[in-house]
């Protein structure tokens, strides 16, 4: 289910064209979650320290959220001045809409849908922190152990399964499979939620699928599945992939509470650096069990937005036509607190 939209900031058509078009945090990580929210948020004064002190932040029962859940449970957001809520969103396109539209100040998504919407002029964003990037054996590319594909190039007119269409996944898998030299054009892209793709490939209902964790954990424990080529490689290492964003008429109007975030943040995930900080919080918020928290491989954890690096994202989706203009990452940066 989704959350209802306050339409303030922008007319239905084009909320909705960014929801249809734009992927999906919980398209990308598996997720179908569910919606805790509706309705406007009532405004929130400052305290001194910060403009706004009552944040509601857009998240996803994820992994790479262990950062943002760690600052709530240590106080670092409190030491800043700020009260954080953190609102379940159903997927990331939900999630990026409601603080479009008002509900959220601040949301966790994937790269992908912040800068279509960006590319699209359906909202003016800003990246308030980076999240997290691509590294080996979190996001693969799996078949069936009774398959006939083993190499990458075996890929070439088959039918994979993705998160969904216009996802990072889908440019992923294109990126993939151009880097090892294999027609992409021809292949059949199935959307599968991550949660059923160890099925799908048990069934033969696809030929491989990308899956990420913890559901490549959970795919090669329980069905078996091997992998046929790992995306976090060549081109695509260390590949950003998701990030905290806001309008830049938030931005704008609360310097010193994205500052505060922003801080909070960079504590955050310079001890997420230590697993044993974090691993005991994924049952808890990602509703996976401990064993199997105790095993999967995490993305990188990031904080500081950097443009450098962010900037390699639009210039894969232009390359594959998720957009068809040049985009400027350091203008969506919001600016890092002061020293």
């Amino acid at each position: 289910m989704s959350p209802a939209l306050a339409h303030r900031s922008l007319p239905r058509r084009s909320l909705l064209k960014l929801a249809g078009g734009a992927v999906t945090a919980g398209a990308l990580l598996g997720t179908s979650g569910c919606g805790l929210l509706g309705g406007s948020q009532a405004e929130s004064g400052g305290n001194g320290l910060v403009e706004k002190a009552n944040l509601r932040v857009g998240a996803l029962p994820i992994n790479d959220l262990a950062p943002l859940h760690l600052a709530v449970r240590n106080g670092y957001f409190q030491q800043e001045g700020l009260t954080v809520e953190i609102v379940t969103a159903p997927d990331g396109s939900a999630a990026l809409n409601s603080t479009i539209g008002g509900d959220y100040d601040i949301t966790y998504s994937s790269y992908v849908p912040f800068f279509q919407a960006q590319a699209k002029g359906i909202a003016d964003l800003k990246i308030v922190a980076d999240c997290a990037s691509a590294t080996s054996n979190t996001t693969m590319i799996m078949t069936s152990p009774g398959s006939k594909v083993r190499l990458p190039q075996d890929l070439a007119g088959k039918k994979i399964a993705i998160s969904g269409p216009n996802t990072i996944t889908e440019l992923l898998v294109k990126a993939t499979m151009h880097a090892h030299g294999v027609d992409y054009s021809k292949v059949q892209l199935a959307p599968i939620p991550f949660i059923n793709m160890p099925a799908a490939l048990q069934q033969g209902q696809v030929d491989a699928a990308i899956v990420t964790e913890p559901f490549l954990t959970l795919a090669a424990r329980n069905s078996g599945a091997v992998p046929v080529v790992d995306t976090a490689t060549g081109p695509l290492e260390d590949l950003p992939l998701t990030g905290y964003g806001a309008t830049a008429k938030f931005c704008q109007e609360n310097p010193k509470t994205v500052a505060a975030f922003q801080r909070a943040m960079d504590r955050a995930v310079a001890e997420a650096q230590d697993r044993s900080k974090i691993e005991p919080l994924l049952p808890e918020f990602a509703k996976i069990d401990r064993d199997t928290a105790a095993i999967i491989t995490l993305l990188k954890f990031n904080s500081r937005a950097d443009a450098t690096r962010l900037q390699r994202v639009p210039r894969l989706m232009k390359e594959f036509g998720f957009i068809t203009a040049d985009l400027d990452v350091a203008s969506m940066i919001a600016a890092p607190p002061q020293a």
